[in-house]
């Protein structure tokens, strides 16, 4: 599949500037920032700086410098917020049946209570 990046998406607009963010950690390849619209407790959002669409254009085209920083990113965010002890939940949606709404990989870390079944029963 081609992937075609959108930067006028809300992620790419953040990275310059254009809209504040509450920003939690970031290194050269890598943004976290708290989502406007949390969904547990601790709700934060992972990005990176390049302009990848999702998870697998990241892993199939994205350096080793940035994979690694990224990866490292979000372990950086986990140990930072103290979810690592009681757990926490890593979602990062892919296209329009995994509901990704928008168009930049990003993966979510959600903490700070029971989060129930990762999908419901059909």
């Amino acid at each position: 599949m081609g992937y075609v990046y959108d930067d006028q998406n809300i992620f790419a607009k953040i990275l310059r500037g254009e809209i504040p963010n509450n920003t939690v950690h970031e290194t050269e390849h890598s943004l976290a920032f708290r989502d406007l619209y949390p969904q547990a407790p601790t709700h934060v959002l992972v990005i990176p700086k390049g302009p990848y669409v999702c998870f697998d254009h990241f892993a199939q085209t994205a350096s080793e410098a940035e994979i690694v920083d990224y990866i490292r990113a979000v372990g950086e965010v986990c140990k930072a917020e103290g979810v690592e002890a009681d757990g926490f939940r890593l979602i990062a949606n892919a296209g329009n049946d995994g509901v990704q709404e928008v168009p930049h990989l990003h993966v979510h870390i959600l903490a700070g209570r029971p989060l129930g079944r990762m999908l419901a029963r059909a």
